[in-house]
């Protein structure tokens, strides 16, 4: 150590403060060898763990593995119980017991809904298909179909309804994938079904039609053809008997009887033509739902047709092209996502719109619009405004620069001649 310099001064404080001040202000260099930077230690800190190994890291690195292996088996565990214990779940309401959740085993394709079920499961049996059973308590009916119970349900086919249940929610059968009918019990005091087709009992309404009726129209009229993984072909469009098949399979006819059609009624089924009779008076919200193949909405005026199956328009009376005379009520995304149409003619009975009622029926392609470009209205547009509700957007819009741009309305018009 230096001795103190006898002619050294002290420092005043202030003069402290500057050098101090300066002293952090200015940059700091290490005098670190290049092949030393990566085990440098800064006095204070933790060495470096640059190639060394941590301290009980195999042992930390086992518990790690065994913690997570216990919590994803205790999951799966938990997960199989849960549908195992879970397939049927019920509610008790002011009319009786629900069917308020089905969550399929995977494997069931018939469903009834008939008494309060639950699975039991045979642990010997290896086979998935066929190592369950559904066993009923007959001493506890089912009287209603809570909405969405089967939500979404990619299995099951067919769906026997009993007498007893009085109740079914519009919403109960949503985007049931793979169901083709719906056989309701001869004997139930509120619902009937024709080909697997829901219709309140006096057949006023239609209720529902399944998402894959079309496979059962198939089979019926003997188009159904299957590759070798089971799934179902169409004939191509320019074959020479697609056009058979398209009355047969892809075309409905509402019976005369109807005159509401339900909410969600016809919503993601394949078909292309849709016949209604002239006394349907009410289209409910979501009514023809995402049915991208849905080309042309026909108006018939005949009042004895029962059959759903096309044979011919002379059969029907006189058929026009859209909405029927007397239609009333329109309700909310009603046709919304039907790119397929292009024509739209809205007659002057009608007095309510709902909201983005025809919402997305048009798009752009090279510059054009394509799918419904023009809403045809009977009434003038006086008329039309003070005595039509018009729900947001019921219009379909396109892009327009850099906008949306809603379709015109051509008001008075005559409807086009089919």
């Amino acid at each position: 150590m230096s001795k103190k310099s006898k002619n050294q001064i002290p420092l005043n404080e202030k003069d402290k403060d500057n050098i101090q001040s300066k002293l952090v202000d200015s940059e700091i260099h290490l005098d670190i060898p290049e092949d030393e930077i990566w085990t440098y230690r800064v006095e204070g800190l933790a060495a470096p763990h640059i190639n060394k190994p941590y301290k009980y890291y195999t042992f930390k690195k086992i518990v790690f593995a065994v913690v997570i292996i216990i919590a994803v088996s205790l999951s799966m565990y938990f997960s199989v119980r849960t549908v195992q214990k879970d397939t049927f779940e019920y509610e008790e309401t002011s009319i009786g017991t629900e069917l308020s959740k089905y969550s399929n085993t995977g494997y069931m394709t018939v469903l009834d809904i008939d008494y309060v079920s639950h699975i039991e499961y045979d642990r010997e049996n290896p086979d998935v298909n066929t190592n369950f059973t559904v066993v009923k308590d007959k001493t506890k009916k089912i009287v209603s179909v809570g909405p969405y119970a089967l939500n979404c349900d990619e299995k099951i086919q067919v769906i026997n309804i009993s007498a007893d249940v009085v109740n079914i929610d519009p919403k109960a059968f949503y985007s049931c994938w793979a169901l083709q009918r719906v056989e309701i019990d001869e004997n139930n005091p509120n619902y009937c079904d024709v080909d697997g087709v829901i219709y309140n009992k006096d057949m006023t309404e239609l209720i529902f039609v399944p998402c894959d009726h079309d496979t059962y129209r198939a089979e019926k009229y003997g188009h159904a053809e299957y590759d070798e993984n089971g799934f179902r072909i169409e004939p191509a469009e320019d074959s020479a008997n697609f056009e058979q098949y398209r009355k047969d399979v892809l075309t409905y006819v509402v019976p005369s009887s109807v005159k509401t059609i339900g909410q969600l009624a016809f919503n993601y089924a394949n078909m292309t033509d849709v016949y209604l009779p002239e006394g349907v008076t009410v289209i409910e919200t979501l009514g023809f739902f995402e049915i991208p193949r849905l080309a042309n909405i026909y108006s018939y005026k005949s009042a004895t047709v029962t059959d759903t199956h096309f044979t011919s328009e002379a059969a029907l009376g006189e058929v026009y092209l859209s909405l029927p005379e007397g239609l009333e009520y329109i309700g909310s995304d009603c046709f919304s996502y039907n790119q397929a149409m292009t024509y739209v003619y809205i007659p002057e009975s009608v007095t309510y719109i709902g909201h983005h009622a025809f919402w997305d029926t048009c798009y752009k392609q090279d510059g054009e619009i394509k799918g419904v470009n023009v809403i045809n209205v009977a009434a003038d547009e006086e008329t039309f405004k003070d005595n039509v509700h018009l729900g947001d957007s019921w219009r379909p819009q396109y892009d327009y620069l850099l906008f949306k741009k809603s379709i015109d309305v051509n008001y008075s018009a005559q409807r086009e001649a089919k």
